[in-house]
Parts: structure tokens; C-alpha cells; sequence
């Protein structure tokens, strides 16, 4: 099991330090863009062209990749695909070209996300940011949590109500899992979708039906929940404090 997957994502101050490569031919662009990452905390290297883009990656072995579509020598989306191709690296890719179709060539070449010239610098930094935090999956704590009645042993794979072990599928105890370690948040079924099952996409019905499916192992009357509470227009709340009713 490697449990970190499907927890949440780190905070920003956690993406200090982080190597992010610029691969652009535009020496402007180029220098802004790496001020900009510098002074977001971020180490930069910089390539501007294919080949050396690739290279580069090959050596440095960066957390992100910033690259421009149209590059001397060999094609950013070519680019794009190779390095898709070697590694999950994230890849956000810069364009003057704005037109749908060329948007979804990048995205099916492997972009996490597209930007399209001319753009902001803080923007850009901060969709760094936002595909870092999706794509970097936050270290769960050691040791056994505990969440009003419940514990946690993500080591042993078990959980515990009021000393019980309960019986549950592996997407049950991960649903339970990331939920015993957000108590009190409010989590949209998007999230836990994207958190627990690791889609950016599906249908959110298979949310609910888990969610059920839960209820009725750790509900003492899982039509009148207490523990697992619907957020009416928003999504779920996991309030551990009282496992029955009158507690």
C-alpha cells in the first residue's frame, strides 16, 4: 500500500525549493519568468530549445516543467511528449497560439495545464504552485491518529471505533483514512474524488455511494447521520466527536 497517495496537498511554504526548468527561446520571457519562480522560492534552470530542454530535464531532474510550444529544433509538443513519455514530471506549457485546437494538442500531449502569451508572471506562478500542490502528494503523519472515537493505523491498514476494528474495502478505508485526518472539513465530492481515488475526472455518484456504503458501518442509524454529515449544496463534514445519539 503506498498510503500517501490519496491525501491531501502540501502547503505552499512546502513547495520552497522545488526545481522548476523553463524551456523558452524567447530570452525575455525566458529571464521574467525565472525572476518571477526565484522570487517565488523555486530553483530554475533554463533551456531554449528541444534537444536541450530534454537533455536537461534528463540531468536535473526538475519537479516542474515550464515549456513554450513553438521551439527551435524540435517542437514543445514533441518536447512535451517525450517527457511525458520518461517520467510523470508536470509539464505547464506556454503558447502565443490561443486557438482551441492548439490548446488541446498540448493538453493531449501531456500538459497539465496551457497558457497562452502573453501572460502574467504571477499568474503563471501561481498555476506553478496550484499543479505542484495537486501533483505532490502530502507525507502522511506517523504514528496512530485518533479522531474521537476512532483510530487510525495506516501502518496496520486499520480503524478503529471505540476500540472495534471495522471491516471495510480498500476505498472504504481510504475514504475513512483521509476523512479521520480532515475532521470538521467540509470536503465537495470533487475533492475526495480527486484526493481519494486520485481522478481529475469520473462520475461523482460513485462518491455518494461509497459515502453510503460508509454510513452504514460506522452509523448507529446511518438514515440520521451524525459522524458523516452532508453539507447540502457543498459536499461532506467528518464530525467524530459523537458516535451515538445522546453521547
Amino acid at each position: 500500500m503506498t498510503p500517501s497517495h490519496y491525501f491531501g496537498p502540501p502547503p505552499a511554504d512546502a513547495l520552497a525549493g522545488l526545481r522548476v526548468l523553463v524551456i523558452d527561446d524567447d530570452t525575455m520571457v525566458s529571464e521574467v519568468v525565472c525572476r518571477y519562480l526565484q522570487a517565488a522560492d523555486f530553483d530554475v534552470d533554463q533551456a531554449s530549445d528541444g534537444p536541450s530542454g530534454l537533455q536537461q530535464a534528463e540531468v536535473k531532474r526538475p519537479d516542474l516543467v515550464i515549456l513554450d510550444r513553438m521551439l527551435p529544433l524540435l517542437d514543445g509538443v514533441e518536447v512535451c511528449r517525450r517527457l511525458r513519455a520518461a517520467g510523470p514530471v508536470p509539464i505547464i506549457m506556454l503558447t502565443a497560439l490561443g486557438e482551441e485546437e492548439d490548446r488541446i494538442e498540448g493538453l493531449e500531449a501531456g500538459a497539465d495545464d496551457y497558457l497562452t502569451k502573453p501572460f502574467s508572471p504571477r499568474e503563471l506562478v501561481l498555476r506553478v504552485q496550484s499543479v505542484l500542490r495537486r501533483t505532490r502528494p502530502e507525507a502522511f503523519p506517523d504514528g496512530v491518529l485518533t479522531a474521537g472515537d476512532f483510530t487510525l493505523d495506516l501502518s496496520a491498514h486499520e480503524v478503529r471505533l471505540r476500540g472495534t476494528a471495522l471491516v471495510l474495502t480498500g476505498r472504504e478505508f481510504d475514504l475513512l483514512a483521509y476523512l479521520i485526518w480532515r475532521p470538521g472539513k467540509v470536503l465537495s465530492r470533487e475533492d475526495l474524488l480527486r484526493s481519494v481515488w486520485g481522478w481529475e475526472f469520473g462520475d461523482l455518484s460513485t462518491v455518494t455511494v461509497h459515502v453510503r456504503r460508509l454510513r452504514e458501518k460506522i452509523e448507529v442509524d446511518p438514515a440520521r447521520p451524525l459522524l458523516l454529515n452532508t453539507v447540502w449544496g457543498v459536499g461532506y463534514r467528518f464530525d467524530p466527536g459523537t458516535a451515538e445519539p445522546g453521547a
